[in-house]
């Protein structure tokens, strides 16, 4: 069993984890126990922070506390900012902007110098990287786009705070409402690339940044990170055409064509936070635009009914929504990402702490399949 090779670790445990658990036949997530409908419906973005940091959700005191703490810790330093403008001059991409300024935010931090095992100098840390990303991504895509970054407003919520900050504008309660579900829907999702990129780094007892820094890097990945992106794209080029969605569709996969936005590693079936990014794209919808809704339930409606993907184990994934959501309130596309990225450090520092309060060094094998011992030749006899 020690010598069995599965690649990519595809269905291997590697921890023990309290935090989050997906049933991929059944379409479900929680987090600490606590179903994703329920979180999404019902609590903030804050108050699963405080769920997936501290193991319990919070009592109204326990949470005004921890909100203000968080905002307290949303302006970034003057350095941070101007290499952010260094960075957008240089027409950096978003992600690749996001790693260097989280990385950067250590140089800064009171608690740089902190003991590797100092788990209260650990948790601040995190606490300062969720609250600060926001303020460093609005900054980053306002400086691009020739305007002056705006700064934070401590009497709104992290999720409308960003939005204000984005876009000058305080949102409205449908918009505040809805950025805050998707926010607490990416929080965490078990040991997906970046969550684990970020435990290995943490396994060493590097300081959370670096292994903030490692998870923003492994979600820069195609394959990992961006898909939303591709589906908006994918609308744009369907809304452009002279077809219908499901004209454009069957087009599409008859020249084996991929549809971003269906099918999942763990999910066998529609993945739960897609269908709640589904009814807020519906309400967004019916207070404005209805032309990106109607074309993803379309497009839906198609892949599933008459193509039957469903039956197959491909179903719509939580990108599939999350585009065209988050292009009805204003983010840009090329953003997709990063705000991805800014909800999961809520996921991944949960994960660095959890691991190192427990540590132990993550050292997999490789097996060897080079070639057998080589007799040495000297360098002028070759």
């Amino acid at each position: 069993m020690a010598d069995e090779l599965t690649k990519g670790l595809e269905g291997v445990l590697a921890a023990e984890s309290e935090l989050s658990s997906i049933d991929g036949d059944a379409g479900r997530l929680i987090y600490r126990g606590y179903d994703i409908e329920d979180l999404a419906a019902e609590a903030s973005f804050e108050e699963v922070l405080f769920l997936l940091w501290r193991g319990h959700l919070p009592t109204r005191a326990e949470l005004d506390d921890f909100t203000d703490a968080m905002a307290d810790e949303r302006a970034v330093d003057d350095a941070v900012v101007e290499t952010i403008r260094s960075l957008a001059a240089a027409d950096e991409a978003p992600m690749a902007a996001m790693r260097t300024a989280v990385s950067m935010l250590s140089a800064t931090d009171t608690d740089a110098d902190a003991a590797a095992d100092d788990r209260d100098a650990a948790r601040r840390k995190a606490r300062r990287i969720v609250a600060k990303t926001p303020t460093i991504l609005a900054a980053y895509d306002r400086v691009r786009r020739d305007e002056e970054p705006i700064d934070p407003d401590p009497t709104l919520g992290l999720a409308a705070n960003f939005l204000y900050m984005l876009t000058g504008e305080e949102p409205d309660a449908v918009a505040a409402e809805t950025f805050d579900q998707a926010l607490i829907l990416h929080a965490d999702h078990g040991l997906n690339a970046s969550t684990f990129t970020a435990m290995v780094v943490g396994s060493t007892m590097a300081d959370m940044y670096s292994a903030v820094t490692a998870g923003v890097g492994a979600l820069s990945g195609p394959l990992h990170g961006g898909a939303n992106q591709d589906v908006m794209e994918v609308l744009f080029e369907i809304e452009e055409s002279d077809l219908d969605p499901r004209e454009w569709v069957e087009q599409a996969t008859d020249e084996g064509r991929r549809i971003p936005g269906f099918g999942h590693r763990v999910y066998n079936v529609k993945d739960p936070r897609a269908k709640i990014l589904q009814a807020r794209s519906e309400e967004l919808a019916a207070n404005g635009d209805d032309t990106w809704y109607e074309i993803t339930t379309a497009i839906e409606s198609y892949l599933t009914d008459e193509k039957g993907l469903v039956e197959k184990g491909i179903a719509p994934n939580v990108d599939f929504y999350s585009g065209s959501v988050y292009y009805q309130l204003g983010i840009p596309i090329d953003m997709y990402t990063p705000i991805f990225a800014m909800s999961r450090t809520g996921g991944w520092t949960a994960h660095v702490l959890e691991y190192q309060a427990d540590n132990r060094l993550i050292r997999p094998r490789g097996r060897y399949i080079g070639p057998d011992a080589r007799e040495y030749v000297a360098i002028d006899e070759r």
